[in-house]
């Protein structure tokens, strides 16, 4: 099975990009961003203090999730209930953050993550797979853009979900997760070492997607000889 590994911070587009070659590939795409999400959700939800590891930890063991495909639609499953918009609001995001410091939080998920790319061709994103999740992933991308084009990124896709948000907190918060993700102790946001670094600032979704499509093209053929 092949696997490509997209990691890199937030609003770089890493999702609407991996799914765009996941379907044009005929690969399973793997959110993993948003099964942190969904954890961050669960604590947010009962309560609990998504920093703390001594209150995130024992309600794992009340946590089921899944991802599933519906009409060629990933939706995350969350005890039963479809979250797949609620995991999109800002408050979120930042839990999401919060609990992937947490080191069993990261080996909760790990083999959820592990087993999908053994059974399946995969592109899977976020923010340690070339480094952690996938280390023997034949094709690692490290994908980024300048904070302020992705945060206006992340401000319209709110916006047009009807999220009542000002851009200038989008972009403070997204420098904060970026801080965040880049200097927890465990996993930090990072490029693998023998990860490539795709830049599509100034990108539309398209050209961003033409050109990932291009370099994996390219990137298979050189695996298939």
């Amino acid at each position: 099975m092949v696997s490509i590994a997209i990691d890199g911070p937030g609003g770089a587009g890493k999702s609407t990009i991996a799914k765009a070659l996941a379907k044009k590939l005929g690969y399973i795409y793997v959110d993993t961003g948003a099964l942190y999400r969904a954890i961050g959700l669960y604590m947010l939800n009962s309560g609990a203090d998504t920093k703390d590891m001594s209150a995130v930890t024992p309600k794992l063991a009340e946590i089921d999730v899944e991802l599933k495909y519906v009409d060629g639609a990933q939706k995350v499953i969350l005890c039963g209930q479809d979250v797949s918009s609620e995991i999109r609001k800002p408050e979120v995001s930042m839990a999401a953050s919060d609990v992937s410091a947490i080191g069993d939080v990261r080996a909760f998920l790990l083999d959820l993550q592990r087993d999908m790319a053994r059974k399946n061709n995969v592109i899977m994103d976020g923010r340690d797979i070339g480094t952690v999740v996938l280390p023997n992933a034949q094709i690692k991308i490290f994908l980024t853009a300048s904070a302020e084009e992705r945060a206006m990124r992340r401000y319209k896709e709110l916006v047009e979900k009807g999220v009542e948000v000002e851009y200038e907190t989008v972009l403070k918060e997204l420098n904060e997760r970026d801080y965040q993700d880049s200097h927890r102790e465990i996993a930090p946001l990072k490029p693998a070492e023998d990860a490539d670094l795709i830049d599509t600032t100034g990108n539309n979704l398209e050209q961003s997607v033409n050109m990932l499509a291009e370099y994996v093209s390219k990137r298979l053929g050189e695996l298939e000889e």
